[in-house]
C-alpha cells in the first residue's frame, strides 16, 4: 500500500503530521507495521547467489549445437566433440558439456532455465573491477559502493542495524559463506549480511567447538577475542538453533567445496531462518592455460569445476526436495565474465565478455532464454561473444517475479530500468488471495473511546496478527500474535492506560491479507 493510499483510505476527516511527522518510510522504526505497509514484500520466498570466481568459459559450458563448425574452428584443441554434448529435451540447438549430466537432468525436470550471453555495455576484464560490476549492478563506468543485494534488503528492512533483531525479523537478513561479507550484500550505509567463514566454521558453531587457539600470548588474546565476539553476536544463536533443527538431509558428493556451502544453506532454510538471500562461491575459473587435457577436451581443470557445480548444485535441489522447501528457494549463477572466443595456445581460454547463466528451482521457467551466440567463421584473438541480455535484468526479473518487489521500488533499487525476462513461473509471486475489497476485517466499538475499545477482526485461520500503532508509526502494543486453527470473527480489549487522546491505528494482518483501521482517544 502506497503511503498517499494509507493517508487517503485509513483516516477519513483527521490530519496527520506532515508525513507523519516528516518521517520518510527509511526513517521509521525497523518493527514498525506502517514500514510493512508501505514498501515490503510478504512472502517466504528465497534466493540464493552462485558465484563462479574467475571468469568461466561459458562457450564449453552451454555448447551452441547450430553453430558447432564455427565453435570448433575457433577452438580446435579445447572444443568438445560434438558427439559428447549433453541433450536437452525439447532443445535441437544447445547442449551441454558432458560434465553437467545434474544441471542436464534439471532441465529435463524443469528446473532449470540457461540464459544466454549475459553480460553489460563496455565490459571491463579486470576480476576485480567486473566483480564490482556485477555485485553492485553498476555501468561499467560508474563505482558504486552498494551492491543491489544490499540495497533490497534495504527495502525489505528499512533503517537495519537499527532495531534489528525483532520480532518480524529475528534472523540474518543475508547470509554469506565465506570469510569476507562481500559486496552484493552492501546497504546504502551498512553491510546487511553476515558471513560464515567456511563450513568447518558453521559445524563447530553447532556442536559448540571452537579451533584451539595456542597456548601463547596471543593465544589468550585469541580465546578473549573469540568469546567478546561470541557475546556480542546478534544472529549466532538463531542460526545455531536453526541447524540444530534439522537432523537428516540427502546426500551430498564428497570432496566438493560448493556442495558442503550449498548443503549449509538447505539445512538453514528448513531449520526456520527467514533470511532471504544467501551467496555461495566457487572456484577458480580463470582457465588461461591447460583447461582440458590434450588428449581429451572433455576431461580437465574445467571439466572438473563445471562436475562439482552440477553436481552440487543437483544435489542441493535434491535436498530441498527432500526436506520439503523446494517451492520456496530459487537460484542463479553468475561469473564477472566469460571467456574469449577463440582458445590460446597454452590450451587455456583468455578473459572476454558474455556468458550464459543458470536460474534454478523448482519454480524456474524450463526453456534457453535467447539464441546461441554468433561465432564467426574466422574468429580473431580479441573477438568476443556478444551480450544478449543485461546481467542487470536477470536480477531486476528475479526481484520483480521471484521476490516480489513492486515494479516503481525495483527501479530505485535496480538503479535503472531493466527489461523483465521470464526466468521464473508466472504463479511465484500471484499466489490465490481471496478479493476482500470492500470488507471489513477489523473495527472497534465504542469508536471513539475513552479507556478501552473492543477490537472486533476476522479471521481465515492461520497466524493472525493484531496491533495497535501511534502516528509515529510506533507499535505501542501487539494484542494477538499467534495462529487459529478455525476461521471466524473474534474480539479482544484495547485498555489503552496512560496513553495520550488522539488517533490510533489498529492494524490487521491475516497471511498475505491486511487491514488497517482508524481509533480516536478522547477525554
Amino acid at each position: 500500500m502506497k503511503r498517499r493510499d494509507f493517508l487517503k483510505n485509513t483516516l477519513p476527516g483527521i490530519v496527520l503530521p506532515t508525513v507523519i511527522n516528516g518521517f520518510s518510510l527509511k526513517s521509521f522504526a525497523a518493527d514498525s507495521p506502517l514500514a510493512k505497509l508501505l514498501g515490503t514484500t510478504d512472502n517466504d520466498h528465497v534466493l540464493v547467489i552462485v558465484q563462479l570466481q574467475g571468469g568461466n568459459d561459458g562457450l564449453n559450458m552451454v555448447i551452441p549445437i547450430d553453430g558447432y563448425s564455427n565453435y570448433f574452428n575457433a577452438r580446435s584443441n579445447i572444443a568438445i566433440p560434438e558427439n559428447s554434448v549433453l541433450k536437452l529435451d525439447g532443445v535441437d540447438k544447445t547442449g551441454l558439456h558432458p560434465a553437467m549430466t545434474g544441471l542436464r537432468t534439471m532441465y529435463n525436470e524443469g528446473k532449470l532455465g540457461i540464459v544466454q550471453s549475459v553480460g553489460y555495455p563496455q565490459p571491463n576484464f579486470s576480476h576485480f573491477r567486473a566483480t564490482d560490476i556485477w555485485m553492485s549492478a553498476s555501468d561499467s563506468n560508474q563505482v558504486i559502493t552498494n551492491g543491489w543485494g544490499g540495497r533490497f534488503l534495504d527495502y525489505e528492512y528499512p533503517n537495519f542495524p537499527t532495531g534489528y533483531p525483532n520480532s518480524s525479523m529475528p534472523d540474518p537478513l543475508g547470509i554469506q559463506i565465506g570469510s569476507v561479507t562481500s559486496l552484493v550484500f552492501q546497504g546504502p550505509s551498512v553491510s546487511m549480511g553476515m558471513s560464515i567463514s567456511n563450513p568447518t566454521s558453521f559445524y563447530n558453531l553447532i556442536s559448540g567447538v571452537e579451533d584451539p587457539a595456542p597456548n601463547t600470548l596471543a593465544g589468550k588474546e585469541l580465546k578473549y577475542i573469540r568469546q567478546v565476539a561470541n557475546q556480542t553476536s546478534q544472529y549466532a544463536t538463531v542460526v545455531k538453533n536453526a541447524a540444530l533443527n534439522v537432523t537428516q538431509q540427502a546426500p551430498y558428493p564428497t570432496n566438493n567445496a560448493l556442495a558442503d556451502q550449498l548443503k549449509i544453506v538447505a539445512r538453514l532454510v528448513k531449520g526456520g531462518l527467514k533470511t532471504k538471500i544467501y551467496m555461495v562461491s566457487y572456484g577458480s575459473f580463470d582457465t588461461h592455460s591447460l583447461q582440458t587435457t590434450t588428449t581429451d577436451t572433455t576431461v580437465g581443470t574445467h571439466a572438473n569445476l563445471l562436475k562439482n557445480v552440477s553436481d552440487a548444485i543437483k544435489a542441493f535441489q535434491d535436498d530441498l526436495k527432500f526436506l520439503g522447501v523446494e517451492n520456496r528457494v530459487m537460484g542463479l549463477t553468475f561469473s564477472e565474465f566469460g571467456r574469449r572466443i577463440k582458445s590460446n595456445a597454452s590450451t587455456g581460454t583468455d578473459h572476454g565478455a558474455a556468458a550464459p547463466l543458470f536460474v534454478f528451482g523448482s519454480n524456474a521457467q524450463k526453456m534457453v532464454h535467447g539464441n546461441n551466440p554468433t561465432i564467426p567463421a574466422n574468429a580473431g584473438v580479441n573477438d568476443n561473444i556478444p551480450m544478449q541480455y543485461d546481467f542487470r535484468s536477470v536480477y531486476a526479473s528475479m526481484l520483480q517475479d521471484w521476490m516480489c518487489v513492486k515494479n516503481s521500488d525495483l527501479q530505485q533499487i535496480m538503479l535503472q530500468n531493466f527489461q523483465n525476462i521470464p526466468l521464473v513461473k508466472t504463479s511465484a509471486c500471484n499466489p490465490a488471495v481471496p478479493n476482500l475489497s470492500g470488507t471489513t476485517l477489523v473495527d472497534n466499538y465504542p469508536n471513539p473511546f475513552t479507556q478501552s475499545t473492543t477490537i472486533r477482526f476476522t479471521t481465515s485461520g492461520g497466524h493472525t496478527l493484531v496491533q495497535i500503532i501511534n502516528t509515529l508509526g510506533q507499535v505501542i502494543t501487539t494484542l494477538v500474535d499467534r495462529e487459529f486453527a478455525t476461521a471466524g470473527t473474534y474480539s479482544v480489549v484495547w485498555q489503552s492506560g496512560n496513553t495520550s487522546t488522539g488517533v490510533y491505528y489498529v492494524r490487521f494482518q491475516n497471511g498475505v491479507t491486511q487491514q488497517v483501521r482508524t481509533m480516536v482517544k478522547v477525554r
